[in-house]
């Protein structure tokens, strides 16, 4: 996948068809990925220079931090000045605002298409918990079924809760564990009791079955989705 740099934007030659071109080839390979419902990394690398760009555009004083990185003088005070004489350049600041307002326009369109598929995997997924769920249910499996796919892949996961200064954020870490191929006999009721038997420190473990009714990718799409619609739902249920 063909990257930005955090500070495309302001490095090198600040010239308006220049960036533009490099910005159109990104975003060409974004929809690339998009066309085949591949939203990962794509789409979370596309919000983060769509927010950096806004960051920027919203605090101009950040821009005195990302200068000096693509200058190579070794001297402090020669580093002040040579950024001190860029920030002057009326015209240098004018260009870059131009570039920034055409950037975020352009991506815009993109990201919107990001969500849209977003939003449509995750209306094509269900989730049902296998037998009782314990009270704190932040740590246990998951199995996920990929379509008709035959087999199922079988996750353990651990929801986390990190804070900032202004809100409560729950993400979650997983870990693959095994496949399983479901019959009458290989339920996810047996696939259960299966990994109680197979990891004693968790007697009482929650376990959900995801399962999609249309096949997607499944590093790039479809694990991504059912890893935050397993947290918002065990969220909502708890």
């Amino acid at each position: 996948m063909k990257s930005l740099g955090i500070n495309w934007f302001i490095e090198g030659s600040l010239d308006f068809e220049y960036k533009k071109y490099i910005l159109l080839d990104y975003l060409q390979e974004i929809n690339r990925y998009f066309d085949k419902s591949k939203l990962y990394p794509n789409l979370t690398d596309l919000i983060f220079h769509y927010n950096n760009l806004l960051y920027f555009k919203k605090n101009k004083s950040t821009l005195q931090q990302a200068f000096p990185q693509r200058l190579t003088l070794a001297d402090i005070e020669a580093v002040k000045l040579t950024y001190q004489k860029i920030v002057d350049d009326d015209s240098s600041m004018k260009e870059i605002e131009s570039i920034i307002t055409y950037a975020l326009q352009t991506m815009d369109p993109a990201i919107q298409t990001g969500k849209e598929i977003y939003d449509f995997v995750e209306s094509r997924l269900n989730i049902d918990p296998v037998g009782i769920i314990p009270l704190m249910p932040y740590h246990g499996y998951f199995s996920l079924r990929n379509g008709k796919e035959k087999t199922h892949g079988i996750y353990e996961y651990q929801i986390t809760i990190f804070e900032n200064k202004d809100d409560k954020y729950r993400g979650i870490n997983i870990n693959f564990l095994d496949t399983y191929e479901e019959s009458i006999t290989k339920t996810p009721e047996a696939m259960k009791l299966d990994l109680i038997l197979r990891n004693k420190y968790m007697p009482n473990p929650a376990v959900y079955y995801v399962q999609s009714d249309i096949t997607f990718p499944l590093e790039q799409t479809l694990l991504p989705v059912a890893k935050r619609s397993l947290v918002k739902y065990i969220s909502n249920a708890a």
